[in-house]
């Protein structure tokens, strides 16, 4: 894979998370759950802004009957930055953790971004993977229009449209304008608009622009999964909110649409976060259907 890094060594340094070098870059990771189980390994939205606190909270709620494994990806969150953020290195960053915590094949799960990076891999790896599970993401970057078209009708708030296209177009700054720029479009992301909860986010997002804008400048442009996700050839869950602004309800109808063995299911009081806003009823699901590819595995709640 030309200009990708694909070595490979691991090593430990202490830390709330392990510091694992992959691929030339030490990244955080969290392993959940216990040895032996089936590993599902997450990957977290927004690259610059998201990190591994979101699906060490959602798909931690498995790690009574699973392995989980959470991380910040390179370039997020607590990882190192070095190198670059393509697609197709997360992709192979994603392999070395496999690689590194001993799965032959795992359940590749991710929300939003990635999504993009979970279905990336299911591509790119397609021996690897046992089952994949989707949140609220999408197979091309013909979302974009969606949502710009979505946030200019919002009703909750005036946005800021100049601040709206940097984000948008991978075209800030430095980790203030990021941090400005995305208090600028948090109002349209969940079911019910909360101000407080806003500024907590705001405040508790770890932001590294580079990355942020790699992904939206480079990658973004010609991201188009759609003609090979008919080869996906693993049982696949789609989840997304009814009223996801981002990446609506219309996009994951596309991927299910696509992938052959997929199910899709709609979360109706939900937005961009069911895993959040519907917690229960949403790892109900992804439970179930992991029960299908795993049958046998007992679990000790019935969330």
């Amino acid at each position: 894979m030309s200009g990708t890094d694909t070595t490979a060594e691991f090593a430990r340094a202490d830390g709330d998370a392990d510091m694992i070098m992959i691929n030339g870059n030490r990244l955080a990771v969290e392993v959940l759950g216990p040895e032996g189980a089936p590993v599902i390994i997450t990957h977290h939205g927004a690259p610059g802004l998201g990190s591994r606190a979101e699906p060490k909270a959602s798909f931690g709620r498995l790690a009574d009957a699973y392995r989980v494994v959470v991380f910040d990806a390179r370039g997020s969150g607590q990882s190192e930055g070095n190198g670059t953020f393509s697609h197709e290195q997360w992709a192979a960053d994603l392999d070395a953790l496999r690689e590194w915590i001993g799965a032959d094949r795992i359940c590749m799960a991710g929300g939003s971004y990635g999504g993009f990076m979970a279905m990336e891999y299911a591509i790119r790896y397609p021996d690897r993977v046992a089952a994949l599970v989707l949140r609220d993401t999408a197979p091309d970057n013909a979302h974009a229009e969606l949502a710009r078209r979505n946030a200019l009708a919002s009703d909750r708030v005036k946005v800021d449209i100049a601040k709206f296209d940097r984000i948008d177009a991978g075209q800030v700054a430095d980790d203030d304008d990021l941090r400005d720029c995305w208090r600028e479009i948090l109002p349209l992301y969940d079911f019910h608009y909360d101000p407080a909860s806003v500024e907590r986010k705001v405040a508790a997002t770890p932001y590294r622009y580079q990355a942020h804008n790699y992904a939206f400048s480079t990658n973004l442009p010609n991201y188009d999964l759609k003609p090979q996700l008919p080869g996906i050839t693993a049982p696949t869950l789609i989840t997304v909110g009814r009223t996801d602004w981002i990446t609506p309800v219309s996009c994951s109808e596309t991927i299910g649409g696509l992938i052959p063995d997929s199910r899709l299911a709609i979360f109706e009081r939900s937005g961009h976060s069911p895993q959040i806003e519907e917690a229960d009823a949403w790892t109900r699901t992804v439970r179930d259907f992991l029960a299908e590819v795993y049958p046998g595995i007992s679990t000790s709640t019935t969330r």
